[in-house]
C-alpha cells in the first residue's frame, strides 16, 4: 500500500518541474494579491475616520467658540443702534457716598446705559418708562455704595461696567442693556 501510486492529478509533474511550480505560484500570489487589497481598504477607512473626526472637532470648536463669545458680551455681537440714557443729573451725573458712611468718600460718576430700542415696556418713542428709569437708578446705586474702594481702581473699570449691565439687565430683563459706558469719574 506504501508503494501505491497517487493519482496524476495529486502528484506534480516530475517531468514537467516549471508546471509544479506554477500551480504552487498561483496559489501564493492569491494571497499575496488580498493583502494588498486588504492594507488599501483598511488606509482608507482610517483617512475618512481621521477626516471625519477633523471636521467634527472643528463643528464642535467653532460653536464653542462662537457661544462664548456671545456669552461674554451679553448678547449678539451686532445689534440694532441702542438708546443711549444717561443715568442721574444730566449735567452732574450721579454723586454717592462710597465706601461705607464713615468712610468719607465721594464718587461723582456719570453713566450712560446703552438700551435696547426693542424693549418698548422700558423705552417709548426715544424716553425710558418712569418706572424702569427708578429700577435702573436703584440698582446702580446699590451697586456704586456696596462696591469696595479698591473696586474703583482703574484696572477694574471694565468689571464695575459689567457688574452694572449684568444687574441691570436681571431686573430689567435680559437684554435691555446693550452696554455701559462711564463718562466721567471723580473720587475723593
Amino acid at each position: 500500500m506504501a508503494d501505491e501510486k497517487k493519482p496524476a492529478a495529486e502528484e506534480p509533474d516530475k517531468a514537467n518541474p516549471e508546471a509544479a511550480e506554477g500551480e504552487e505560484g498561483a496559489a501564493e500570489e492569491k494571497p499575496k494579491k488580498k493583502i494588498p487589497v486588504m492594507a488599501i481598504a483598511i488606509v482608507v477607512l482610517v483617512l475618512v475616520g481621521i477626516a471625519l473626526a477633523g471636521g467634527i472637532a472643528y463643528f464642535v470648536a467653532s460653536k464653542l467658540v462662537a457661544s462664548s463669545h456671545n456669552e461674554s458680551e451679553g448678547g449678539p455681537r451686532y445689534h440694532d443702534p441702542g438708546v443711549f440714557v444717561k443715568l442721574g443729573d444730566p449735567k452732574e451725573g450721579i454723586l454717592v457716598n462710597v465706601g461705607g458712611v464713615k468712610a468719607g468718600h465721594f464718587l461723582k460718576i456719570g453713566i450712560m446705559l446703552e438700551m435696547n430700542p426693542s424693549k418698548k415696556e422700558i423705552i417709548t418713542e426715544g424716553k425710558m418708562n418712569p418706572v424702569a428709569e427708578t429700577k435702573m437708578m436703584d440698582t446702580v446705586l446699590h451697586i456704586l455704595r456696596s462696591e469696595p474702594l479698591d473696586g474703583y481702581d482703574a484696572m477694574k473699570q471694565d468689571a464695575l461696567k459689567e457688574k452694572i449691565k449684568t444687574e441691570v439687565n436681571h431686573e430689567l430683563g435680559e437684554g435691555s442693556v446693550y452696554g455701559v459706558y462711564i463718562t466721567s469719574f471723580v473720587l475723593q
